[in-house]
């Protein structure tokens, strides 16, 4: 298959136009995205005026049964295979593929209401002469089917930048689990940066945060609709040590692969590698005191951040010499 980004959009005879296309990448989360999609076929929105597009970054479990399930929907999601491994190729996928105006992405397991699509476009649709919205982020609410420890807690909870649909300030960033753009934002500014990619195997992160950025360079507004909120699934498997530890590790990686490519990259490398140095050991040996007084969730809590500094101290090395 060809690079996703290099896809040429729909050119067949039964092409028709619409003004939304909704982008749900999946990877072996088959029960999940059954719930995306029963969501998204309860929309109040007209129903000729958007379409689904269901990216399958080579799902291994019932992911193409479960697309077939909701066949006679309206619309039917369209099922793609994407074959190169990683979230943003699935992202840049979609691009290649939407007929819509506005592309809204989604994660394969939010929950979403019946006014969620209409309350996540209505900016960009009122923006479309002006042009001067690059992109508008949803409300993000984790929810925990089999419950949450105390001792994750505090690194889960909604966004809550602000209470009415408006621009988001320059250290707000929206969540790619529920992020729209005008398609013409990718024909200015490219596709995804898939070096960023969470893929199998990792948990890296970025992508969306890097295109943000983007979009705020090139004197566009990031908007927030705190009424198009989904809730985010969080199963038991996310608030493990071990996912927590990883996704830690892999956080700060992408933050330091993001930033090598921005001016002044060097001397802040310089000063996440001392900083982080001392945080390693310092959280570690925290972490150690609190296990030794049988406070096991202020160690995890402080084995995690040793780990997010460790994520630093293994990538910036790596960045310095041109690696990934």
């Amino acid at each position: 298959m060809v690079d996703s980004a290099s896809h040429p959009r729909p050119e067949s005879s039964d092409f028709h136009p619409v003004k939304i296309s909704v982008a749900i990448p999946t990877y072996n989360r088959a029960d999940f995205l059954r719930q995306t999609l029963a969501g998204l076929t309860a929309q109040q929105f007209p129903r000729d005026h958007f379409e689904v597009l269901v990216i399958d970054n080579n799902s291994r479990d019932h992911t193409r049964e479960v697309v077939a399930e909701f066949a006679s929907a309206q619309p039917a999601p369209r099922h793609l295979i994407e074959t190169k491994q990683g979230l943003d190729h699935a992202r840049n996928r979609a691009i290649a593929e939407a007929r819509g105006e506005i592309i809204v992405f989604g994660d394969d397991d939010i929950l979403v209401q019946p006014d969620w699509l209409a309350q996540m476009v209505v900016p960009l649709l009122a923006d479309a002469g002006a042009r001067r919205i690059g992109a508008v982020g949803g409300e993000v609410i984790p929810v925990f089917p089999d419950g949450l420890p105390d001792w994750v807690r505090e690194w889960h909870a909604p966004l809550a930048f602000r209470s009415d649909a408006g621009p988001l300030l320059p250290q707000h960033s929206p969540m790619g689990a529920n992020l729209a753009f005008p398609t013409w934002v990718f024909a200015q500014l490219g596709p995804f940066h898939t070096a960023l990619d969470r893929a199998a195997g990792n948990y890296f992160s970025g992508g969306d945060s890097e295109m943000i950025r983007r979009v705020r360079s090139a004197g566009l507004e990031v908007w927030f609709s705190p009424a198009a909120a989904v809730q985010h699934q969080m199963p038991a498997s996310r608030t493990t040590l071990r996912y927590a530890a990883r996704h830690a590790f892999d956080s700060a990686r992408s933050r330091v692969i993001d930033r090598a490519g921005q001016p002044g990259a060097a001397g802040y490398f310089a000063g996440r590698l001392l900083a982080n140095l001392a945080k390693a050991l310092g959280f570690a040996i925290l972490s150690l005191l609190n296990t030794i007084a049988f406070r096991s969730g202020e160690g995890k809590k402080a084995l995690v951040r040793a780990w997010r500094s460790c994520g630093y101290l293994y990538q910036i090395p790596r960045s310095l010499l041109g690696k990934v």
